[in-house]
């Protein structure tokens, strides 16, 4: 069996798969900011559980919570960068500070825990990085541009780290989730900006009202999405990326037709451009 490790592992699809991970005989170094979090998510105390405090802002703390995983379990066989939250508004709604922030935890975050977990993974040769990111990061919508961005930069670096890592026997994986009912969708996980732009009701207006209105209503079932998650390091070949959720297939598919039909009714004037 395997040692995990796992960011946000306190709650939402964190918890799910670290849940999961365990039942499967795995062993897992949870982080949280608060370790005392992630001991309320697992009130029997799982066999294999090593709760550790790690902001992900913090990369001291990280540096700590890989040194006692190892001090305990001696290895690390699997990355989950799951720790994120989600932030509403129009572009131009969203403060500097605001963006900063989202930033600081969506994509600095997750430099940050892959600085303090690939030296093991490449010494070992072996490893597989999953970064939890969304279908905002691959198709993006109205009202959430600036969490779109941040889930957009981390699929840059994971298609660069897939081939960096490739050759070290390290394999990476994308999870690219649609709705799935987790509390992302209430405070604990999701920042508003207030909707101070009038213009932008029309664009942004319908989705700030439906994200309002479906926590707890998402089509997904995160037990479910913890399984798929699971299962991909289980793979001989795993996916660069992996959407979850009808929702997200079908976002996908429709972005993707639509960069052929602009690619095809445009191509001659891109090939124009060329010597």
């Amino acid at each position: 069996m395997g040692v995990w490790f796992v960011t946000g592992a306190s709650r939402g699809l964190g918890a799910q798969i670290t849940r999961e991970a365990l039942e499967r005989g795995h062993s897992v170094i949870a982080t949280a900011r608060d370790a005392s979090a992630v001991k309320q998510a697992y009130p029997d105390a799982p066999a294999g559980l090593l709760a550790v405090s790690a902001d992900v802002t913090d990369p001291g703390q990280l540096a700590a919570a890989v040194e006692a995983g190892l001090a305990e379990f001696g290895r690390i066989d699997v990355v989950v960068n799951n720790a994120g939250y989600g932030l509403v508004g129009a572009v131009e709604e969203v403060s500097d500070e605001a963006a900063r922030a989202l930033f600081d935890v969506n994509v600095f975050g997750a430099l940050n825990t892959l600085r303090a977990t690939l030296p093991t993974l490449r010494a070992q040769r072996s490893g597989h990085v999953l970064n939890i990111g969304s279908v905002g990061g691959f198709a993006t919508a109205p009202g959430v541009g600036l969490y779109g961005a941040s889930k957009f930069a981390l699929e840059g670096i994971s298609e660069a780290l897939h081939g960096e890592l490739a050759p070290l026997g390290v394999r990476v994986t994308i999870v690219e989730p649609g709705g799935f009912r987790t509390d992302f969708l209430n405070a604990a996980s999701i920042r508003v900006e207030p909707a101070s732009i009038p213009d932008y009701t029309a664009g942004a207006g319908p989705v700030r009202e439906a994200l309002a209105q479906n926590d707890g209503r998402q089509p997904g079932d995160p037990v479910k999405a913890a399984k798929a998650v699971v299962d991909v390091t289980e793979a001989a070949e795993p996916p660069l990326r992996l959407q979850l959720g009808a929702d997200a297939v079908e976002r996908v598919e429709a972005k993707l037709d639509l960069v052929r039909r602009e690619l095809d009714a445009w191509r001659d004037t891109a090939l124009a451009t060329g010597i």
